[in-house]
């Protein structure tokens, strides 16, 4: 392989868009950087592959263009809400990171009430068997108490749900309205939009 001319052995060698890469002869063009906005549906796994053959995330955004594009982290198969997708690694693994404390609202349906003492509890802290809990803020958002509005940016597995299997209840639907500043807005359940050049650039250099 070259790079503008010079032949490169190293593993890893970095390249950016203005330089000239050839293969045997060929230049190669570099993918352009996508950004799509997924509205999840319920009944889809997050996974770009699956042998059993379930339905995908995947198939969902497949029409997105022909560039390989992965999931950001991940939603349960009974998760609905956002879910972004992108084939830029450095600005995946800066969402993914714990470090950078991202900001996620989730729409939580109970089972049953949340008693006042449990709502309580949950906001000051608490813990789990893999460490403290801390959430960042929660509201209840409808009269019997059933229905809550949650802001996390723990991103450890499936911590909505545990959070409040701890004290008893069952997380009967479970939306995810807000993640990094993005929301649902103008995106039906199951379709996608592609980010604006704006949306782009704030989660690149958000603080």
């Amino acid at each position: 392989m070259k790079v503008n001319g010079e032949v490169v052995t190293a593993l890893g060698a970095q390249v950016s868009p203005t330089d000239v890469v050839t293969y045997k002869g060929k230049r190669i063009y570099p993918e352009k950087p996508v950004y799509v906005l997924l509205n999840k549906p319920k009944d889809f796994i997050t996974t770009t592959d699956d042998p059993l053959e379930r339905k995908t995330v995947m198939n969902l955004v497949k029409s997105a263009g022909k560039e390989r594009l992965f999931p950001v982290g991940r939603l349960d198969r009974n998760t609905t809400g956002l879910l972004l997708f992108t084939n830029d690694g450095e600005l995946a693994a800066k969402l993914s990171h714990p470090s950078n404390k991202i900001k996620k609202i989730y729409q939580v349906t109970l089972d049953k009430p949340l008693t006042r003492g449990d709502e309580e509890t949950i906001l000051a802290g608490f813990e789990l068997e893999d460490g403290a809990v801390q959430v960042d803020d929660m509201q209840v958002l409808s009269k019997d108490r059933r229905i809550l509005g949650l802001e996390i940016h723990i991103g450890r597995n499936r911590i909505v749900r545990r959070i409040f299997a701890h004290f008893g209840y069952e997380v009967t639907a479970l939306d995810r309205v807000m993640y990094a500043g993005l929301t649902k807005k103008d995106i039906k359940r199951g379709d996608y939009r592609f980010l604006t050049e704006k949306e782009v650039v704030n989660l690149k250099y958000f603080k």
